[in-house]
């Protein structure tokens, strides 16, 4: 496992700059959508953080695939790039996926920061290789958040994705959060020619493209509805959205999109 500490705590909230064009409506001013192609049971939502570069990741990569096969799982692969300089550029990195990792080491107050690390429902970390503690932290957060959780919905309709957000009784005493949508390719397989997994072909699952904040939820009902094409990445098959409270807090609702 590698571990770097974080040394200073990063300040602001820049990422809800990176928001993609929306409309934002109520469910009185939104067209309707479609049950058919929709998913609105809430999930535990599973965060590796992992990179090519890593020779302890290709194990919890596994894990993360067997994770993401599950229907009370939304499990996403995010790549970070400071492992770069080991000899091999992470071909799926972002660095706001390493950004992302820092936020939620800040916001614990830990300073934990290490590949493979696995961020259960935005609360706990572990280590992305060991799946029975993975499980039993899916259980453990599970029961924190249970009383908060926010219905959430995800829609396509035509060009258009539609994401709802609802109140129900946690909602009118919830906390406000940020609505995210995560842009996923199911599966990515990757030949690594030099670094630390020299020569290993690695398949990864449920890979984000790209991860954006779509809207703010304040305990009311909201739509938020965006246009395929000002979201959707090359390869990118599927969508996640949930809401998040703070700047890297608790995720109390989630859904998935398998065919977007």
């Amino acid at each position: 496992m590698r571990l770097i500490a974080l040394i200073a705590l990063m300040a602001g909230f820049a990422g809800l700059s990176g928001v993609a064009p929306a409309q934002v409506a109520t469910p009185e001013t939104a067209d309707a959508a479609p049950p058919a192609k929709g998913t609105e049971a809430s999930k535990a939502v599973v965060e590796l953080f992992t990179s090519q570069g890593c020779s302890s990741c290709p194990n919890a990569d596994a894990v993360l695939g067997r994770l993401a096969e599950r229907d009370d799982v939304i499990a996403l692969s995010l790549s970070i790039d400071y492992w770069d300089y080991l000899g091999w550029k992470d071909t799926l990195a972002r660095p706001k996926f390493s950004e992302r990792q820092r936020a939620y080491a800040s916001t614990r107050g830990d300073g934990a920061i290490y590949t493979p690390q696995v961020i259960v429902n935005g609360l706990v970390h572990v280590n992305g290789a060991d799946e029975e503690l993975i499980g039993r932290t899916i259980q453990k957060t599970g029961k924190t958040i249970a009383g908060s959780l926010i219905p959430v919905r995800l829609t396509e309709k035509k060009e258009r994705l539609v994401v709802e957000a609802g109140s129900g009784e946690a909602g009118a005493q919830g906390k406000e959060a940020t609505l995210w949508l995560a842009v996923i390719a199911a599966h990515v397989t990757v030949p690594i020619a030099r670094g630390e997994n020299q020569g290993k072909t690695v398949t990864y699952n449920n890979v984000v493209r790209d991860l954006m904040p779509i809207g703010m939820w304040n305990g009311k009902p909201m739509t938020v509805q965006l246009e395929r094409h000002s979201f959707m990445q090359p390869g990118a098959d599927r969508c996640a959205a949930f809401l998040q409270e703070g700047r890297a807090g608790p995720i109390v609702g989630a859904a998935i999109l398998r065919q977007c």
